[in-house]
């Protein structure tokens, strides 16, 4: 069997220095908010080329708390909308409704699955504050194209990146595109905790010192809450974990693309469209997702050739029960995407046996 992500293989790699690093935090005596979270911190904003990175307990928090600060420092303010792709996970809506604020849902680009600039520009209203990018996939969005559109309309910018840890245009990385961005690193991530985590990274000092406090309580000093923030604080051992990955995240971009590079040459089927690429050396491939209309009929053949997939993702946000307020929208490009996706095995341990038992069989699919 083809497994579609081994997180134990992964991770076994790096067994003896993530102990290592359990074992120096259990042996620190301080647990929370201490000097793992800070090397952490400073070595991703170095990475991603940020000024401030800011440690949270997973990626929707990370998204909640930017709308929140902005919210705090008279950026914006209730009913307010955010423009952002329809065809995204729930989490990035959740961000945007926890805080009163309005999604302004829009269809994708039909070949990168992100936004683009058409989709963005017809979408603004008096009412619009902010857009919300999601790099899907791993690749990233046409951003130089959006911060044009947010410098003409005075838009702020928020950059989801749960997929896109490294994804780049011309070496300047997600994450510091925006006003500010938010990182998941949930375990099946290219950058993976052993356990939920996330991060804030931004360019802007103001909004970091906020921030920093809404994270822990609204408080930058014990007892003394500037906010009424929330407790949503990046643990000291999974901060050491992390500082652990960070040192690898480049070789194992590398082995992915390498990867998605023999899919994109080596399967050929005519019932299955692969993904488009806007540039090669920018996308790090979280997931290669394919396009079929016989997505059921696909995925039972593969699952009979021990080829194990997932979807992503089943039902588009405004079909979901927990927005019934959206259903009024009319996306035919989003629904079909969520009806035809269909994401193969993509996993830095794969062996190059197992890569091609994934691509003989998708080949062998007769639709």
């Amino acid at each position: 069997m083809v497994d579609f992500l081994n997180l134990k293989r992964i991770n076994s790699r790096y067994t003896e220095e993530l102990k290592d690093a359990c074992s120096r935090v259990i042996d620190s005596g301080w647990y929370i908010m201490g000097d793992e979270l800070k090397k952490f911190e400073k070595d991703f904003a170095d990475w991603c080329g940020t000024k401030h990175a800011i440690g949270v307990a997973n990626g929707l928090d990370a998204l909640t708390l930017v709308l929140r600060a902005w919210k705090e420092m008279g950026l914006l303010k209730d009913n307010d909308e955010v423009i952002v792709p329809a065809n995204t996970y729930i989490a990035s809506i959740l961000a945007i409704t926890e805080n009163n604020l309005t999604p302004r849902l829009v269809e994708p680009n039909i070949e990168t699955f992100n936004l683009d600039a058409k989709g963005i520009i017809e979408a603004i209203t008096d009412k619009t504050k902010v857009i919300l990018p999601v790099h899907l996939y791993g690749q990233i969005s046409p951003m130089n194209d959006i911060q044009k559109i947010a410098h003409e309309y005075k838009l702020l910018v928020l950059e989801d990146c749960a997929q896109a840890h490294g994804a780049n245009i011309n070496n300047k990385k997600a994450g510091n595109w925006g006003d500010a961005a938010g990182f998941s690193f949930y375990p099946g991530k290219n950058l993976g905790a052993l356990g939920d985590a996330g991060a804030i990274t931004t360019n802007d000092d103001k909004l970091a010192e906020v921030l920093f406090a809404l994270r822990n309580y609204g408080s930058h000093k014990k007892y003394h809450n500037i906010y009424t923030g929330t407790n949503s604080r990046l643990d000291e051992i999974q901060a050491a974990m992390l500082s652990v990955k960070l040192k690898y995240i480049e070789d194992e971009t590398k082995i992915r693309q390498r990867i998605a590079s023999r899919y994109l040459e080596e399967i050929k089927n005519e019932h299955i469209e692969l993904p488009k690429l806007t540039s090669q050396q920018g996308h790090v491939w979280h997931l290669f997702v394919l396009k079929t209309k016989r997505r059921e009929a696909l995925v039972s053949y593969l699952q009979n050739e021990n080829i194990a997939t997932m979807i992503h993702y089943p039902i588009p946000p405004h079909k979901q029960q927990a927005y019934d307020n959206l259903k009024h929208y009319h996306l035919p490009l989003t629904e079909t995407i969520h009806n035809e996706v269909l994401s193969i095995p993509l996993d830095p341990t794969m062996s190059d046996s197992e890569i091609e038992m994934v691509i003989n069989a998708v080949n062998g699919f007769m639709g």
